[in-house]
């Protein structure tokens, strides 16, 4: 049964509504001022679920509270007080001694800002708390956003205000801050190799350990369900560690391609869940593409926020307080294609030096790589011989299209177009790994992670009013990945290997060998069909037309003629738009580039 915009309960055993609505949640300090701007007088910032691997610390934090206990661990240990803490967390205290310390988890599930004023720090969970009128927009940022499609800490989009980078502290002392990493990944695989079956014990423990921990005592055990290997895994988990099917909540579409509901249909019937369905209408992006976009305190670009939110919300009407996401599991255990296509570009490394030398000029001729097989051969080449991690970019939507098209040149006069790439070259090198899977996890721990899925599953999970808890980035889970060898992640070009066969006989073969999509949004298609969706695209595009950012033509062009062409690749950019233009009519509706 499927209805249009309607929550569709599957078992007549789900559990009675709430009765009430349940007021926003907000984790601890968010959504209040950090920092007294009339009195220069701190506030401590003591945000999510720190575990603090110190008892005399643990013992501290349940009798006195987490306050107490960072700053008893800063005075023990310093700058490295964050480093035997695990859990997501984000803290800001002033010490007894007048240093202030500042430091977020390893993912940056919580967030941390901070301003420099006048000598002062100040700090929020969220930058428009730092920021006031006569605060400027950061072109900067706005270019990375387009960039990125996000905006990648330390940057945001307000001037002088910063975000505390994933496992990174910072301590300010005498009008002087001091940032760096606390934790750094460092995979460790040269060891000796437990047999298999002693491996996937240990392995299906541990899953079951950490989604144990992330329920907490809430009384309904809850989580998304895609229907991919990953959410699947945790709504399964969840029935081991509790004893009691999990309450499952699903999102689809009636477009062609971005359905996957059935096999949400197969996993919640495999496990026995308690299964429930919404189906996300063009009519719900016209209602909710604003509330989404002005929500974030920052333009954010991922387009499954919408339906995220939405299956949160779901969640929320049906008495959930805290439900569980299994993001992270492709990044820890290798399970996104780019790791397979990265593996083989790098079997070019390994053709001997002359022969390349010989080769090389041959397939870069015109005559020979316009021709369709040996040109692919040339395309080979070409990209191959890009270092990384500029190569993992050769797909970016804007470079694609061409900054120069897209963009104004006066805006492109207030950026450098080669920061986002330095901010990736920069980071590529700081995980310690000695193969390329494993500094692509890395990588993505940062970009995909902690800077783009996370956010959006917190931002629209707090939108909706409810807590999330991340069980595949638990402390423990995250340990184990790292000590497992490459060949373990990606086996071959077969991904996440290990993780799946481990998993073999607790999940339905079909979602073991499906490929990965989640909750993919048609937005193209439906903005090309559906009369109010378009409209609303059009307005948020020629309003940011007149901001002098982006070219007025490119727009036309765009929206007139690239989108019926191809919906779904161009439709990404008019997304990434028209979510920018959404966020500044809120934000900053007289921002205009100078010409």
């Amino acid at each position: 049964m499927m209805r249009r915009g309607r929550l569709v309960e599957l078992r007549a055993d789900t559990a009675e509504k709430a009765g009430v609505d349940n007021p926003p949640f907000f984790s601890v300090c968010a959504h209040r001022r950090a920092f007294n701007m009339m009195s220069n007088a701190p506030f401590d910032i003591t945000a999510g679920k720190p575990v603090f691997a110190d008892p005399k610390l643990r013992e501290i934090a349940a009798s006195a509270g987490l306050s107490a206990a960072w700053k008893a661990a800063f005075g023990a240990n310093g700058s490295a007080a964050a480093s035997a803490v695990s859990g997501a967390f984000a803290v800001g205290v002033t010490t007894p001694g007048g240093k202030v310390f500042l430091a977020v988890d390893r993912f940056a599930i919580e967030s941390l800002c901070y301003r420099i004023v006048d000598g002062q720090l100040r700090f929020a969970r969220r930058a428009g708390e730092l920021a006031d009128a006569a605060t400027p927009l950061n072109p900067q940022a706005l270019f990375d956003y387009l960039y990125f499609h996000v905006i990648p800490s330390p940057r945001t989009v307000w001037q002088g205000v910063h975000r505390l980078p994933p496992g990174h502290c910072a301590v300010f002392e005498n009008g002087q801050l001091d940032i760096k990493p606390y934790w750094t990944p460092e995979f460790n695989s040269n060891g000796a190799i437990a047999p298999f079956n002693e491996l996937k014990d240990r392995f299906r423990n541990l899953l079951k350990d950490s989604v144990a921990r992330e329920l907490g005592h809430h009384a309904k055990a809850a989580c998304f369900l895609s229907g991919g290997t990953d959410s699947s895994t945790v709504a399964g988990m969840i029935g081991l560690a509790t004893g009691h099917a999990a309450a499952t909540y699903s999102i689809g579409f009636e477009a062609a391609g971005y359905d996957e509901m059935a096999f949400a249909r197969l996993a919640a019937k495999h496990f026995g869940t308690q299964h429930h369905e919404y189906y996300v209408t063009p009519e719900d992006l016209i209602h909710s593409i604003p509330e989404v976009a002005v929500h974030y305190d920052q333009p954010f670009g991922n387009s499954s926020a919408v339906p995220a939110y939405y299956c949160a919300r779901m969640a929320r009407d049906d008495g959930v307080t805290r439900i569980l996401a299994g993001d992270g599991g492709d990044e820890l255990f290798g399970g996104n294609s780019r790791y397979a296509k990265e593996r083989i570009f790098g079997w070019y490394d390994k053709i001997p030096q002359a022969l390349r030398s010989a080769v090389d000029p041959l397939f870069a001729l015109q005559a020979v790589s316009s021709t369709p097989l040996l040109g692919k051969v040339s395309s080979y080449i070409r990209q191959a011989k890009v270092p990384m991690p500029d190569r993992m970019q050769s797909y970016n939507l804007l470079e694609r299209l061409g900054v120069h098209t897209v963009l104004t040149p006066g805006f492109l006069r207030q950026v450098d177009t080669g920061a986002p790439q330095a901010h990736q070259r920069a980071v590529w090198p700081q995980a310690k790994a000695d193969s390329l899977l494993d500094r692509q996890l890395a990588f993505d721990w940062r970009y995909t992670l902690a800077e783009n899925d996370l956010p959006k599953v917190c931002g629209t999970t707090q939108l909706a009013g409810i807590e999330v808890g991340f069980p595949m980035l638990d402390a423990q889970l995250l340990a184990f990945s790292m000590q497992l060898p490459p060949a373990y992640k990606l086996k071959g070009l077969k991904l996440r290997w290990f993780f799946k066969e481990a998993l073999r006989g607790f999940l339905p073969d079909e979602i073991i060998t499906k490929t990965k999509q989640g909750f993919g949004l048609p937005f193209g298609v439906w903005a090309h069909q559906h009369a109010g969706l378009n409209t609303l695209a059009r307005s948020s595009l020629r309003g940011l037309a007149g901001r002098g950012i982006v070219e007025p033509a490119f727009i036309t062009t765009l929206l007139d003629e690239r989108l019926a062409e191809h919906p779904g690749y161009y439709g990404e950019m008019i997304w990434i738009l028209m979510m920018l233009e959404q966020w500044l009519q809120r934000h900053a509706p007289d921002y205009k580039c100078p010409a």
